[in-house]
């Protein structure tokens, strides 16, 4: 029997602005695109939310602490989480505040919180998977509180950024292979506090090696065969039948390049937003040799609430 299975193609970063929505929804109604992951601090947030209950597009929650400006109304002025111009420290900003032992947790959740309370506000329900933004919820200590929040919610799904066959990747940079390397360790001394929380993710998680200029046809391809291949060798060998199935979420983040100063989450919109690779991660995901691979291989696109 052939294996099945299971892709959620997801698209990161809806709502950050107007552009990038059109580009998501695009690639949703081609079927190039079969979940989304929403910012809640996004510019263009309100108008993705309803862009979502227009199509019918599978939406969750793109947690955010590190680009823009908190929802919390109580730490928009003063908090651990915020820089000296009032926004959150930044990719790196934020992991170099936490390693110091600047960030007060009980503000973490508070943020975690209030986000999802927009989300819920925005689209009428709970999300059904939470992740975050610039993978900031498999960082030491925020992992707990990010756990106890998607407990608290009944939030069943997450994303565990640990991609197979990353280090064989020599097209990435040294400098992004380190900020990768580093987000994957994060994540494997994450699962045991996802374990413990009952919270799940898919069996195999793509998206680091194929983001941005990296992403191609024959990259993804690649990609979801060596993953497949290692996940079945490492599967009982005397599969029962749900086993038969494996599911992967692949992480993308497509639409048409912002255009400042339109976009962002407080502050504008950031140089990768702005760039070309947005475009050509689109244009790629769209191609229909893509759809047709699918087909051929007896993979089924779908989303976290169809797991």
């Amino acid at each position: 029997r052939m294996l099945q299975v299971k892709l959620i193609v997801t698209g990161d970063d809806f709502g950050y602005c107007p552009r990038r929505n059109q580009g998501i929804v695009d690639c949703f109604l081609a079927g190039a695109v079969s979940n989304v992951s929403l910012l809640v601090n996004g510019s263009a947030a309100a108008d993705a939310a309803k862009l979502a209950r227009r199509h019918n597009i599978p939406i969750g929650l793109h947690a955010n602490l590190s680009e823009g400006s908190p929802v919390c109304e109580v730490l928009k002025t003063n908090s651990s989480l915020l820089n000296q111009d009032g926004f959150f420290h930044g990719k790196m900003g934020f992991r170099t505040a936490l390693s110091k032992g600047l960030l007060n947790m009980s503000e973490v959740k508070q943020e975690l919180k209030a986000q999802v309370e927009l989300f819920r506000e925005l689209t009428g329900h709970l999300p059904p998977h939470m992740d975050g933004h610039q993978h900031v919820h498999v960082l030491p200590e925020v992992r707990h509180v990010f756990a106890e929040v998607l407990q608290e919610y009944e939030i069943k799904y997450t994303r565990v950024p640990i991609e197979p066959g990353l280090h064989n990747c020599d097209w990435i940079p040294p400098a992004l292979m380190d900020f990768y390397v580093g987000v994957e360790e994060d994540s494997f001394n994450t699962v045991d506090v996802f374990t413990r929380h009952g919270i799940r993710w898919t069996d195999i998680y793509i998206g680091l090696s194929t983001m941005g200029k990296n992403m191609s046809v024959g990259n993804i391809y690649s990609a979801i065969d060596s993953a497949i291949v290692e996940f079945t060798s490492k599967a009982p060998a005397h599969p029962t039948p749900q086993s038969r199935t494996v599911t992967i979420e692949l992480m993308v983040h497509p639409g048409y390049p912002s255009v400042p100063p339109i976009g962002g989450c407080g502050e504008g919109p950031d140089d990768f937003s702005q760039s070309w690779e947005r475009l050509h991660e689109l244009q790629t995901l769209m191609q229909p040799e893509l759809q047709s691979h699918y087909k051929s291989r007896n993979i089924q696109l779908c989303s976290f609430k169809d797991l």
